[in-house]
């Protein structure tokens, strides 16, 4: 019986060699995923009446507070290959062979980003409203790395839409199977999904004073849960679940109650019209 499937990248794919510089095609991926993002945030900050240098400027430190941050949670998450039997320490600094965990990444981002608004006197609320679409289409770009490094992949399955693993990418206990759900696809297809809901619900309810960022939150987290429990890739576990499902929960139930309260908080204040947002943050100083 013949099974459909679509194949993993050659191995050869993943890494290449331009002399004595080694550039592996999971930093490309993440790279491109910064610059899109950038791109659409600066679009956005611009309509909402701020400076395209701000962003750029904002980047500057959200970006790198990102990077950190999602390493830093990615080590604690997934302890075995760094502190484990046969594991590494210096290995947890070779980010540039994957492993960014998007919690860390978007908290310690946002850090970044509030330090940056609040060096260049821009409203951080506005700011990210404006980049958190921008945040989840870089985040399915950024999949495509894991894709091609053979990682983050499901339970073995037999769906068309199945992906090939080589033996040497399978994990433990599944050197027997050769197709696993690619889970690396189901992010990226939910996250450029929820990425254009939330454009259009922005545009069509006026949302602002951080409910985009909050709706962004929620809409990733909804499709984070179903698809963690798919995976098969090693992570800490707390009462039978992997620890992400547990902080999805959390993460999501925040967001809610974040999402609600500030936008109570937002209907009691004037509102501004939208091109203006970011003008008023930078003429005032404001960080919100």
């Amino acid at each position: 019986m013949i099974h459909l499937s679509f194949p993993s990248p050659p191995p050869e794919w993943a890494v290449y060699h331009l002399g004595p510089l080694t550039v592996r095609a999971y930093s490309l991926w993440i790279l491109a995923g910064i610059f899109f993002a950038l791109w659409l945030t600066t679009k956005r900050w611009v309509a909402r009446g701020g400076t395209a240098e701000v962003v750029g400027d904002v980047g500057f430190w959200a970006i790198p507070f990102g990077i950190v941050g999602g390493r830093i949670y990615h080590v604690i998450s997934t302890p075995g290959p760094y502190f484990g039997d046969g594991g590494n320490p210096i290995d947890a600094f070779k980010i540039w062979e994957g492993g960014l965990g998007i919690w860390g990444a978007v908290a310690f981002g946002a850090l970044g980003a509030y330090i940056g608004c609040r060096r260049h006197g821009v409203t951080f609320t506005a700011f990210m409203d404006a980049a958190a679409p921008g945040i989840l289409v870089a985040q399915a770009i950024g999949r495509m790395g894991n894709y091609f490094n053979q990682e983050l992949f499901g339970r073995p399955t037999d769906l068309p839409w199945a992906v090939r693993i080589d033996p040497a990418f399978r994990p433990e206990g599944f050197e027997q199977f050769s197709t696993f759900h690619p889970t690396f696809l189901y992010e990226i297809l939910w996250n450029l999904a929820g990425a254009a809901l939330i454009i259009y619900l922005d545009r069509r309810l006026d949302l602002r004073g951080g409910r985009v960022f909050w709706l962004y939150v929620m809409v990733y987290v909804s499709g984070r849960l179903w698809i963690e429990t798919v995976r098969i890739d090693t992570a800490v576990e707390v009462g039978g679940l992997r620890i992400n499902v547990w902080v999805s929960i959390g993460v999501l139930l925040l967001a809610a109650a974040m999402y609600v309260m500030w936008g109570r908080r937002q209907a009691r204040h004037p509102q501004l019209p939208r091109n203006q947002l970011a003008a008023a943050g930078q003429d005032a100083g404001s960080t919100d």
